[in-house]
């Protein structure tokens, strides 16, 4: 076997860094995890899987995280290299886009999801919390709980659409300092919104084992779980644009 080989073999340098010897990608166990998927969003799908939050979660490091939850950094750097063993496409490549792209990306995928997923929902969680809560308890807590992410979100986006996301495109056309200082205002606000939705996405997951349905549970019971894992699953997505790419690049204009 040559050294050229068309394998991929994992060394533990001193530095605690894991790398494949065709030099493609190099992973620090110190590196944060949303920024090892702002670099390349298909490690994303490896983070899910493995029950890791690349989100609201992702200034933890990978060597901290994997400690966390008790995962080998070795056996989740070797999925990270299959999943981006090739080239990255543009389409996917986030962090390449120019920012007001980012801003119109964000509004008219995820926030307009969001729009017209939070009525839906929040009628969904209140009929099953109505007709099951009796059995299952915890219905009434993700009732709870989603009405304030539906309060806390409709104010977030309004926020983001009407006063950071134009100073971030006037900002980009004419620097200034008013723009410059809306901007960072909003973001230190926006982070800790990010925190409060993602907690409680999290907390629902958690309380419901994972949107597990019950035996006893009716048709609506399985529609209603089924779109709170899509929305929390795209939720991550659109909290990671912002946090991990969005944000630290705007708050250097």
């Amino acid at each position: 076997m040559t050294f050229l080989s068309s394998y991929y073999f994992f060394i533990r340098l001193p530095q605690e860094i894991l790398i494949d010897l065709d030099m493609s990608t190099v992973y620090h166990s110190n590196t944060p995890i949303g920024e090892i998927v702002a670099n390349d969003y298909r490690t994303a799908s490896v983070f899910s899987s493995a029950g890791i939050d690349f989100c609201c979660g992702g200034k933890k490091s990978l060597g901290e995280t994997c400690a966390e939850k008790g995962i080998s950094v070795e056996d989740i750097t070797a999925e990270l290299t299959e999943a981006t063993a090739t080239p990255v496409s543009y389409a996917q490549n986030f962090k390449a886009w120019n920012l007001d792209f980012l801003c119109d990306y964000i509004v008219n995928t995820h926030h307009k999801y969001i729009m017209e997923s939070l009525p839906e929902l929040k009628f969904y969680t209140r009929k099953i919390a109505e007709v099951h809560g009796a059995n299952h308890p915890e219905l009434l807590k993700v009732a709870e709980l989603f009405s304030q992410v539906d309060t806390e979100l409709r104010q977030h986006l309004g926020h983001e659409e009407e006063d950071l996301f134009p100073a971030i495109k006037r900002m980009l056309a004419n620097p200034n300092e008013t723009d410059r200082g809306t901007i960072r205002s909003e973001i230190d606000r926006m982070h800790g919104e990010h925190d409060f939705a993602g907690g409680a996405m999290d907390t629902i997951n958690e309380i419901t084992n994972g949107y597990e349905v019950p035996a006893d549970g009716c048709n609506t019971y399985q529609v209603a779980f089924r779109l709170l894992k899509e929305f929390e699953d795209d939720l991550h997505t659109h909290v990671h644009l912002e946090n991990n790419i969005l944000f630290p690049k705007a708050y250097t204009l």
